[in-house]
């Protein structure tokens, strides 16, 4: 299996997790909740879904709605399939959630594992943020490094995007760091203290009181890397 297929099954189960849905149903939650998949495709979800029900992770089953049993006969085609998450796809899915692995870290995954964070506990969020941070650093320890090299050579415009580029990692950076600092602080998904023995919120997808990536993050954030 293919990281990025990885990715996208790892997808669809945690959707499927909230409800049964369409294929179309599916794709679109995908484009509009998980910006990640907004370039896949039908020829790459149904795939990946047959992959899936061939697993057991997920079954297909007849569309029960009143549109979907009137469009069939009218259209001369069959009702549309719903695909529903079996139990052994939930233990699967809450397995996929509990890894730390180093894919974990990486862009593309990052951003469909933080999209899961309400499903997931908050220990294994702590590595999954502080993973991503230490390879966000990494990163940008070698753009700085490379930058110092070249920059007699670059014109403006490329030194221009390079820094830009610079920038952007130094605000994940920080943002990250926000996001440590409340989990550390126990903080759950409506932004009180809580305690250790807190029950996990498993509202998908949700965030709560934790910042965003589109908030403007402190800039007196403890472990600020940003120059």
């Amino acid at each position: 299996m293919s990281r990025r297929s990885g990715i996208l099954e790892f997808a669809v189960l945690g959707l499927l997790r909230e409800s049964p849905m369409h294929g179309y149903e599916l794709r679109k939650r995908l484009n509009t909740s998980l910006g990640v998949f907004r370039a896949f495709s039908y020829g790459t979800l149904y795939p990946c879904l047959k992959t899936l029900v061939a697993s057991g992770w997920l079954i297909e089953e007849p569309g029960n709605t009143h549109e979907d049993a009137l469009a069939a006969p009218l259209a001369g085609r069959r009702a549309k399939i719903v695909y529903r998450l079996t139990a052994e796809g939930k233990e699967h899915f809450e397995e996929l959630l509990s890894q730390t692995g180093p894919d974990a870290y990486e862009d593309e995954h990052f951003a469909a594992r933080f999209a899961f964070f309400g499903q997931t506990s908050r220990d294994v969020r702590m590595r999954v943020l502080e993973g991503r941070r230490s390879r966000l650093e990494e990163r940008l320890e070698k753009m700085r490094a490379s930058l110092a090299r070249t920059r007699e050579r670059l014109d403006d415009y490329t030194l221009e995007l390079q820094r830009h580029g610079m920038e952007s990692v130094e605000r994940e950076v920080r943002w990250l760091n926000e996001l440590i600092e409340s989990e550390r602080a126990g903080r759950d998904l409506r932004g009180s203290a809580s305690g250790g023995s807190a029950q996990q919120d498993t509202t998908t997808g949700s965030t709560g009181g934790l910042p965003r990536p589109g908030d403007t993050p402190r800039t007196d954030t403890p472990g600020d890397t940003a120059t």
